[in-house]
């Protein structure tokens, strides 16, 4: 049994945090995050108990990481690369590689480094079928970890969201591997964000600046009203249908300019989902699409998770991003709970809880 803050981990290309905040949610405590995008730092130290370090990931030592990790019993090494240049869509069948996939080689090479006692990376599914993956594996094998990786849908794991990600954990402690899915945990688009305020395109909720949904065109406030919940622009008259798509070549792309079913998870969210036309983004039955909060939530962050301080602007393509490129909450709580687990921990027995590690990183005293 390990013993209460011997576990520290350390999250690469940390985003937003939400790896971090579903690691700290199952107890384990997260010592800094690392990105090379500024915007991350407000809601990534906000929300949580960890530092976050602006940087080029790239250009970190395993020197600097093991200062992170301190005198832990057992270090943590979360790599989530940015996942654009492994995907289908930016790379169609280019499975070899190019010079921007030498972030996971960075990866690698930082493992070899530190030889933390665990390594979590979390990317698009496709990024199995990549050259660099397969290197990756190799790598961890050849430093005698044990290693899992599945693709698995985070639908089943209770995020309410169809979204499909390869999962990896390596160990050097022994085999380990994701916890499967429990009965039950099936969430749906009406458990989520039902009972939000109704609001209409353009418009923002006045207790929540971040529950604001993008302006329409008259066109597409027309097209939203034709759409029928999980249908599609074939539903509409002919009028309202964009000249892309009567072409042949438009026509297999019948999932954008859609609804979300109330009763079933929302589709995979990207760094576009605030505007109607980019995929099946609009609400169920207001006449817009979903607000940046409701895209959030669905992505498993609460309702008060804040993005921006008070009175900060609001910029839909920087906050898109930062959402739809973050590892789901949920799914960062399912990868702790399997790292807990892999390690003979209860919950409840780890220090690191969020509100403590805030406490005792920011200097603060904690009454036992």
């Amino acid at each position: 049994m390990m013993k209460n803050g011997s576990v520290v981990c350390v999250d690469l290309f940390c985003g937003a945090g939400g790896l971090t905040h579903g690691l700290e949610l199952e107890g384990l405590t997260v010592a800094a995050g690392y990105d090379l995008d500024p915007t991350c730092k407000y809601p990534y130290e906000n929300n949580n108990g960890a530092l976050f370090y602006e940087g080029d990931v790239g250009d970190l030592t395993g020197v600097e990481l093991n200062e992170q990790f301190g005198n832990a019993d057992v270090r943590v090494l979360a790599g989530c690369a940015p996942c654009q240049p492994f995907s289908t869509y930016s790379q169609r069948y280019e499975t070899v590689g190019t010079p921007r996939w030498g972030l996971l080689y960075k990866f690698a090479k930082l493992v070899r480094e530190t030889k933390p006692e665990i390594v979590t990376m979390e990317n698009v599914s496709s990024v199995v079928r990549h050259k660099v993956f397969e290197d990756f594996l190799f790598a961890l094998k050849d430093m005698d970890y044990d290693v899992f990786e599945a693709i698995v849908n985070c639908s089943d794991h209770g995020l309410a969201q169809t979204r499909r990600r390869t999962v990896l954990l390596a160990s050097r402690m022994g085999p380990i591997a994701l916890k499967e899915p429990q009965a039950g945990q099936k969430k749906t688009v009406r458990k989520m964000i039902g009972r939000l305020r109704p609001i209409g395109a353009g418009e923002s909720s006045p207790r929540d600046p971040l529950h604001t949904s993008a302006k329409l065109s008259s066109l597409n406030l027309a097209r939203i009203r034709a759409s029928k919940p999980g249908g599609t622009w074939r539903d509409w008259p002919e009028e309202l249908v964009a000249e892309c798509h009567r072409k042949k070549t438009g026509k297999t792309y019948p999932g954008v300019y859609g609804r979300m079913v109330w009763d079933d998870p929302s589709p995979t969210l990207t760094t576009q989902f605030f505007g109607f036309g980019n995929g099946r983004y609009g609400h169920p039955e207001q006449d817009r699409a979903i607000s940046l909060r409701e895209g959030a939530i669905l992505q498993g962050f609460s309702k008060d998770y804040a993005f921006v301080p008070k009175g900060g602007a609001v910029h839909f393509k920087a906050l898109g991003r930062l959402i739809g490129n973050a590892v789901p909450v949920t799914l960062g709580q399912v990868i702790g709970r399997s790292i807990n687990e892999h390690l003979g921990i209860k919950a409840g027995e780890t220090i690191g809880s969020v509100s403590r590690a805030k406490a005792e990183r920011r200097g603060g005293s904690l009454v036992a």
